[in-house]
């Protein structure tokens, strides 16, 4: 009587050896694994949601537990593969440069180039073949900001970094300037040790929010945040923000740009991050004048789409608002005057006035 042989039983401690190496190989700097235990910081979105500080980011509320619950989110999962991915373009202009220029456009650093959703997609994808070849079909889903996870969470437990006081991970060997993304699977890999935290006393990003955004040590209100307001939000920008804004038209970097442990941080090899239309070096005024056409055309493939023509031209129109004056920015704000939407035309209409108080305080 014989029997048949049994497969070899997969040797998790090795497999994980291998997907660190394979994840290198695909571009990511660093990967980890994570467990699916997240009460704290369930706890912690629950406060967040029940104070409104999510803003109209209404979905955040939809999703419930899923986000802290992966095993809700996809039946099976036991673990998650987490992952960073570096994305500070070197070739870019200096952030501290173009925010201290009034008539310079910033743009936050991960959007002046390609998507990063479809770049880290594609690597994720062929990460879960590679693992597919040692271990025969199983069970995963990839996540690139793409649904209701905690990635910052799972993160820090996966050992990639700590949260910090502005809420962003920290890895301490290279800053914060990188992406996340994630494999929920039902692999019962062997866990990685949590990242501890380095904040310590500093609260630079705190005192450089330019709208006071990060309320306390750990926790910010979005309706607050300019990277909310330029971004998800669709309506009215509140006028008592509009002055903090400056010449922010598409994000916000500032507590990343002032977080000591960013002197660490490492420029990205990924050419699909590096600046698409001198976005990084462009003029208010020259942005403010791309038609709906020049919009979608210059924005293909690209993070800004998400924000929408009317929105680009209502976040440019505030920063033409908060700009010198000059002749040149008052025609053009004028010409946008009688623009079909009423969300351009009222901030516009602001921006005249901010122009015209400027002049008229500087003929006196």
């Amino acid at each position: 009587m014989t029997t048949a042989s049994a497969t070899p039983p997969i040797d998790h401690a090795r497999l994980v050896d291998e997907i660190r190496a394979w994840a290198r190989e695909l571009g990511f700097q660093q990967a980890g694994i994570a467990g699916v235990d997240l009460g704290a910081d369930e706890t912690h979105l629950l406060n967040w949601l029940a104070e409104g500080r999510h803003g109209e980011m209404d979905y955040m509320e939809r999703h419930g537990t899923r986000r802290s619950r992966p095993q809700d989110l996809v039946a099976g999962t036991v673990r998650v593969i987490s992952v960073r991915m570096d994305y500070l373009p070197a070739a870019a202009r200096d952030g501290w440069d173009t925010l201290g220029d009034p008539d310079a456009a910033y743009v936050a650093r991960y959007a002046l180039g390609r998507d990063y959703h479809k770049v880290m997609r594609n690597r994720l994808q062929k990460l879960a073949d590679r693992i597919a070849t040692r271990t025969g079909p199983f069970g995963y889903r990839a996540f690139v900001d793409s649904a209701p996870v905690l990635e910052r969470a799972l993160a820090r437990n996966a050992g990639l970094g700590w949260i910090g006081k502005h809420t962003c991970l920290i890895n301490k060997d290279a800053g914060s300037w990188f992406f996340l993304g994630e494999i929920y699977t039902d692999l019962p890999l062997p866990l990685d040790a949590e990242a501890s935290a380095h904040c310590g006393t500093c609260t630079r990003c705190l005192e450089v929010c330019p709208t006071q955004a990060i309320v306390a040590p750990y926790q910010v209100d979005a309706r607050r945040c300019i990277a909310y307001l330029t971004i998800e939000f669709g309506g009215s920008i509140p006028l008592e923000l509009r002055r903090p804004m400056g010449n922010r038209i598409y994000g916000c970097d500032d507590c990343q740009l002032a977080c000591p442990w960013n002197k660490f941080a490492v420029p990205t090899p990924e050419a699909d991050f590096l600046p698409r239309h001198g976005l990084d070096d462009s003029t208010l005024l020259a942005l403010f004048a791309w038609t709906e056409e020049d919009f979608l055309s210059r924005t293909e493939g690209s993070p800004i789409r998400r924000t929408g023509y009317v929105g680009w031209l209502r976040n440019i129109a505030v920063a033409l608002g908060n700009a010198p004056f000059s002749p040149a920015t008052l025609a053009a704000l004028d010409a946008r005057r009688d623009h079909p939407s009423d969300l351009v035309r009222e901030h516009v209409a602001w921006a005249l006035d901010e122009q015209l108080a400027r002049r008229d305080a500087a003929a006196r």
